[in-house]
């Protein structure tokens, strides 16, 4: 017998041995675990890669909600700052507008109190000028000197 005989029995035998055992089913069986648990990892991949972006989206929205809440809040405190502005430049108009009227009300009572004292001076100065001419009897030229002179301090007092 040839060695090509030997070789033929011994590959039927293995042929006959690897279908007898069933060989072929148990390694379609392993290639189908090894391509379901391959699904599996791409499902769970791509439920993984859903959740992902769904989390970036909504962390997005909250920091875009996030800045929009800081504008707004820059916002108020730049309204708050211009009304406490604007407050503030009225009540000190206000309170300059007061103290000028005051201020005046003084001037005019001082302006008052210093005619009522000329006036005061000058009725002292005529009486006292009076009693002189009237003291005196003095008629003439001299009364009319007295006169002028009283006239003169009068009006020296007044300016």
């Amino acid at each position: 017998m040839d060695a090509t005989f030997w070789a033929l029995v011994g590959l039927v035998i293995f042929t006959g041995l690897v279908l007898y055992l069933k060989v072929p089913a148990m390694v379609t069986k392993s290639l189908d675990e090894r391509s379901d648990k391959i699904r599996n990892e791409l499902d769970e991949a791509r439920e993984l890669r859903e959740e992902a972006q769904n989390l970036l989206a909504e962390y997005q929205a909250k920091r875009q909600a996030a800045e929009q809440e800081a504008e707004e809040i820059i916002a108020a405190a730049k309204r708050e700052a211009s009304t406490l502005s604007e407050d503030a430049a009225r009540k000190t108009a206000e309170f300059v507008e007061r103290r000028t009227a005051s201020a005046e009300q003084k001037i005019a009572q001082a302006e008052a109190q210093a005619m009522a004292d000329v006036r005061a001076s000058a009725v002292d100065v005529a009486i006292a000028a009076a009693e002189k001419i009237v003291a005196g009897k003095v008629t003439g030229a001299t009364a009319n000197g007295l006169f002028k002179s009283s006239i003169a301090d009068i009006k020296a007092k007044l300016n």
